[in-house]
């Protein structure tokens, strides 16, 4: 058996369980926490700043996140040395989260650094495990990309404030678009035409379902947390019935992304045209969604924590944002599915929109109520549609 053959069993094999490994799910893990510290640090510091700098941490963490159910598609989680190597970007990931509240303000070069040894890690594996498969051409193409934004995350790492932010935000953005054009390069690799590698369905569509649930629990836990805590007001009407609407929102959420859409993400992307693409398109969307689902446990957090007489400005952007991005996040999603979108959710948003102005002068449950309601109102209509129609199959758009 020659070198490179006995390496081959690094890849997945199609035919093998297609449900995420245990070791998938340890590595979900470290993003329960690091999704708490980003919603601490939206609580203390819900401002324009404070928005910017947490979309920035996201979009890192997510980048990591994404490239890993990657990983764990192409390679078969099974194998020791892959699941040596998930444990490894999971630690990272860790000492990522435990930068998050001084990631613009601390030693930015910790975070960077991170992030950096992640991505020269996962092609140092690719290198070892894929050599002359289509695996590593892939990979060698993202590195080329890679080497590009550490360009803009080195100056990032000896900066502060909006100048780290602007930086880094340059070189998340060369990765997001280099992934969607396809890492196009100019050297002999080239730019990937037709079909990029082969997907696993079942796989991918689970793992995405399974991030997002992660992002609903810390609605839960943040909610949870706040109201046990014995320093803040205790046990009142005000934030028990916040505390109810919040539970309500949430599971409302979790209807809203479930039904039918959540169900037909693999059949989706067996049924695409470009599976690859498809998948790419999915994460966008529910990166989307994640970050609404975020700041909606901001927002929620807020009303139970703080009761006022009117809510402040700040508030409305996770009370009735959050949700409202969940809405634009899971639009979007519909039309990688189904190649479709349905009037009501766009109706939702217009009108989550129209009450922000008026909001301000409501007290904080009056808002997460309002919004609330209409989260269930998009779930009937759901329900009554689904049950005049036939259940709708999965038809991505060319």
């Amino acid at each position: 058996m020659t070198r490179h053959a006995s390496l081959r069993p690094l890849l997945r094999d199609r035919t093998a369980p297609k449900q995420p490994a245990f070791i998938e799910l340890f590595f979900d893990l470290v993003y329960v926490f690091a999704l708490t510290q980003l919603t601490h640090l939206l609580v203390n510091d819900l401002t324009l700043k404070g928005g910017f700098e947490a979309l920035v941490l996201l979009l890192a963490l997510w980048w990591v996140w994404i490239l890993t159910a990657w990983m764990t598609d192409q390679f078969d989680p099974q194998h020791a040395s892959v699941q040596w190597y998930v444990v490894l970007v999971m630690f990272g990931v860790f000492l990522m989260a435990i930068q998050v509240p001084e990631g613009f303000h601390g030693n930015g070069s910790f975070f960077a650094a991170t992030f950096a040894l992640i991505n020269f890690g996962r092609f140092l594996f690719v290198v070892r495990a894929a050599r002359k498969t289509p695996v590593l051409n892939h990979v060698l193409r993202a590195r080329f990309w890679s080497l590009i934004s550490t360009l803009l995350w080195i100056p990032g790492a000896f900066v502060d404030g909006w100048a780290r932010g602007i930086l880094w935000l340059g070189a998340l953005t060369v990765d997001y678009v280099a992934a969607a054009l396809r890492w196009p390069t100019p050297s002999r690799l080239g730019h990937e035409r037709g079909a990029a590698l082969e997907i696993t369905a079942t796989h991918i569509a689970e793992r995405y379902r399974q991030v997002f649930i992660i992002a609903l629990g810390e609605i839960v836990l943040a909610m949870g947390m706040t109201f046990t805590d014995t320093s803040s007001y205790g046990f009142t009407p005000r934030r028990t019935v916040a505390l109810v609407l919040a539970f309500a929102s949430a599971a409302l959420m979790w209807r809203l992304y479930i039904y039918q859409a959540g169900n037909q993400l693999g059949p989706a992307i067996n049924a695409a045209r470009d599976p690859h693409r498809l998948s790419q398109w999915s994460a966008y969307a529910h990166m989307t969604m994640v970050a609404g689902t975020l700041l909606a446990a901001v927002g929620f957090t807020l009303a139970m924590d703080r009761p006022a007489a009117h809510t402040p400005a700040p508030w409305i952007a996770g009370i009735i944002g959050g949700p409202a991005l969940f809405l634009l996040g899971r639009v979007g999603f519909e039309y990688v599915i189904f190649g479709r979108v349905t009037v009501p959710r766009l109706i939702a948003i217009l009108v989550l929109a129209a009450l922000s102005p008026v909001a301000v002068h409501l007290p904080p449950e009056v808002p997460l109520a309002f919004t609330t309601l209409v989260l269930a109102a998009l779930a009937a209509e759901d329900t009554a549609r689904g049950r005049r129609n036939p259940p709708n199959q999965a038809m991505p758009p060319a």
